[in-house]
């Protein structure tokens, strides 16, 4: 896997304050959610390049539907 890039980001603390919240509701980190909503505005303007990785998972593995339990 390639290196990540480290990127100085200056930003309206309101704007990083609002970021903030929603990153919490969607249990990410501010900076993983910053990077969840460039590759996304990246992927809808078609400017995605080929060959990107995907997002790094992090956190908890996501409970299956299907997995087994009764009740």
């Amino acid at each position: 896997m390639a290196e990540r890039k480290s990127v100085l980001l200056r930003l309206d603390p309101a704007v990083h304050d609002a970021l903030t919240r929603w990153a919490n509701d969607e249990l990410r980190s501010t900076n993983a959610q910053i990077e969840f909503l460039l590759r996304r505005a990246l992927a809808e303007a078609g400017r995605l390049p080929t060959g990107t990785a995907d997002q790094p998972r992090r956190g908890r593995p996501r409970k299956s539907e299907g997995n087994g339990s009764t009740g």
